[in-house]
């Protein structure tokens, strides 16, 4: 019986690093777009379109990405596909989410509940990660949250940067 559960284990875990490379990819990605746009004089249409801009056209050179990284492996055409689709299918939900954020709250509301969302995403898989490796739970989540941070402040100053240049 325990062989049995060691194996789901392993394949639950492999499952799950295939979501948390395009989760987090989507998190980073939207955080960024949701804070570095949210002052535009449309913001709620801005982000909606950068973010469904982002999560086809990116998402979609992002999975060609790990698919032909995956084919460099030399592994089976099978996990190819399925590495492929994960990364895709976890960047295109992530995004939905946020979009969801946007479309129904105010824009200040917005943004703070996709910034609690995402960096809470994040923090659940880094802990998770760390925590089937081994590895120091809490510095994993400080480590990839203070990332996200920097992310979402630099996406700050670009936006604001791009809105006082280029604003009559």
């Amino acid at each position: 019986m325990s062989v049995i559960l060691e194996n789901l284990k392993d394949k639950c875990w492999h499952y799950w690093t295939k979501f948390s490379f395009g989760a987090t990819s989507g998190i980073m990605t939207n955080l960024g777009l949701i804070v570095g746009l949210d002052k535009l004089a449309h913001p709620k249409t801005s982000i909606i379109g950068a973010i469904l801009v982002i999560a086809i056209a990116d998402n979609i050179s992002d999975s060609v990405g790990i698919h032909l990284y995956k084919e460099s492996e030399h592994i089976t055409n099978r996990e190819v596909l399925f590495s492929t689709l994960t990364n895709f299918l976890a960047r295109l939900v992530v995004s939905l989410t946020f979009i969801i954020f946007v479309a129904v709250l105010p824009i200040k509301l917005a943004v703070l509940c996709s910034l609690a969302w995402g960096l809470g995403l994040l923090a659940i898989m880094s802990y998770t990660s760390a925590k089937e490796r081994g590895a120091n739970t809490y510095l994993a989540v400080f480590e990839h949250i203070i990332i996200a941070l920097v992310v979402v402040i630099a996406s700050k100053f670009a936006g604001q940067l791009i809105i006082h240049k280029f604003s009559g």
